[in-house]
């Protein structure tokens, strides 16, 4: 594959959704111009990790916890500056989701052990820590 039909398939997906740099380099693996291509694209702005970084961020806010977040940009080769700077924004929002998806996947403080179990595993699973979780749910007991 040339330069140009190598940066066509680039395009072709960056047009569906955002990548990292990371990710769309190892979409693209084959090819050995690949550093190129993708540096032109970053200096075209076609590709951004930073913006993919915020589109994650926003699709994850309400839904997931910070450590889920985290783990996710990390998995995706998101560099830690990048990281790092969006930290904020997520800890601020983490806990009016943590909240949320407690109410809407629960609605009622556990009755015994086994279902605050239930609850706090699924909440983990989702990223949340244990203190804010544990803290949330005793703040509906009181």
């Amino acid at each position: 594959m040339n330069r140009t039909e190598l940066k066509e398939k680039a395009l072709r997906l960056l047009a569906r959704r955002e990548y990292s740099r990371f990710e769309l380099k190892s979409r693209l693996r084959e090819e050995e111009e690949i550093d190129d291509v993708l540096a032109e694209l970053e200096a075209e702005g076609w590709l951004s990790d930073a913006r993919y970084v915020d589109q994650i961020v926003d699709a994850r806010l309400g839904r997931y916890g910070r450590s889920h977040v985290v783990h996710e940009l990390r998995e995706k080769g998101v560099s830690e500056d990048l990281i790092q700077g969006a930290l904020p924004r997520i800890m601020d929002a983490e806990k009016d989701a943590l909240k949320s998806v407690w109410e809407k996947k629960f609605g009622k403080v556990p009755g015994d052990r086994k279902e605050l179990g239930k609850q706090v595993r699924f909440l983990q699973g989702r990223g949340f820590s244990l203190d804010e979780i544990l803290r949330l749910i005793g703040s509906f007991e009181t």
